[in-house]
């Protein structure tokens, strides 16, 4: 699920959809309008699942999409060679997750019965830090 914004109120360290991928906003900038022109943004941002860097310039009163993120704790049942299967602490229900590729989430951590932060995007899953 994703809600419509305007470009001009996006902020850097947010959220926004670029070419259908959720992605977290590393800068803006933002140009002056000209005579016949109105002011334009542009966005670098990096892909939340694949961090790939995308690029993205519009008119400041152009609309966005945001994606809604839904933020959520699970414990972890059990590993697999494919990726993590997390039971969630509020449904119970048990959903299957890849590995975190980031360094801010060693996989050692990942041990069964750790509980763990997850995020859910557009019915995708991403482990986002492990409690302690």
């Amino acid at each position: 699920m994703t809600k419509p914004v305007d470009v001009g109120e996006l902020r850097v360290g947010g959220y926004m959809m670029i070419e259908g991928e959720p992605c977290k906003i590393m800068d803006i900038s933002k140009s002056k309008p000209g005579k016949h022109g109105s002011a334009k943004a542009r966005i670098v941002a990096i892909g939340v699942f694949d961090n790939q860097k995308r690029q993205f310039v519009k008119p400041v009163d152009c609309g966005a999409e945001v994606p809604i993120i839904d933020k959520r704790t699970g414990q972890v049942f059990a590993l697999n060679p494919s990726g993590v299967q997390i039971m969630d602490l509020e449904t119970y229900e048990y959903i299957d997750a890849p590995f975190p590729e980031e360094e801010e989430v060693p996989k050692a951590k990942l041990i069964s019965g750790a509980e763990i932060e997850y995020w859910r995007i557009l019915g995708k899953v991403k482990i986002t830090r492990v409690k302690t």
